[in-house]
């Protein structure tokens, strides 16, 4: 079956929720319920004995496909190359790690410099903030690090067409 990283995802995805719903389901399946009477007789009111078999069985195989389809995943993540160099599974922890500092930058750009009159009973004195930073410099460091997580997210989107067989 010929596909692309793209598509792959997205059949991961469809298949992770498939298993999330036979876990919830299998739950529901694993106790059976039974009456029994003061004279010894039982009657089983919900019997899931087949149910639970079949959702167990299904929760195996489909365990399987999703460990073969990630494993194929990270093979091609880690097999196609940028035109820098780094592997998509690179540039993923790299683009990661820039929306951290790109957050932190952001963050700090929203500190100010303060001025706080401060009133004590024989003393009154002005307590001033002031951030030790350039925010000009950071603002623009702000931006060289959205341009390449741009460039870098727009190289992976090429990369992620690129068919191949699975």
């Amino acid at each position: 079956m010929k596909t692309n990283i793209s598509a792959l995802m997205a059949i991961i995805a469809e298949e992770e929720r498939y298993l999330n719903n036979l876990i919830y389901n299998l739950k529901g399946y694993a106790v059976n319920t039974s009456v029994e009477e003061l004279n010894g007789r039982s009657t089983i009111i919900e019997d899931y004995k087949e149910e639970f078999d079949v959702n167990f069985k299904a929760i195996e195989d489909s365990t399987k496909k999703l460990s073969k389809l990630k494993a194929t995943l990270y093979e091609k993540n880690n097999l196609f190359k940028l035109s820098d160099g780094r592997t998509i599974q690179q540039a993923i922890v790299d683009n990661t790690n820039l929306r951290k500092l790109k957050s932190l930058y952001e963050q700090l750009l929203l500190l100010k410099n303060s001025k706080r009159r401060v009133t004590e009973v024989n003393n009154s004195y002005f307590e001033c903030k002031v951030v030790n930073f350039e925010p000009k410099k950071l603002k623009s460091r702000l931006e060289e690090i959205d341009k390449e997580i741009q460039e870098t997210d727009f190289e992976i989107s090429k990369l992620n067409s690129v068919e191949f067989e699975i």
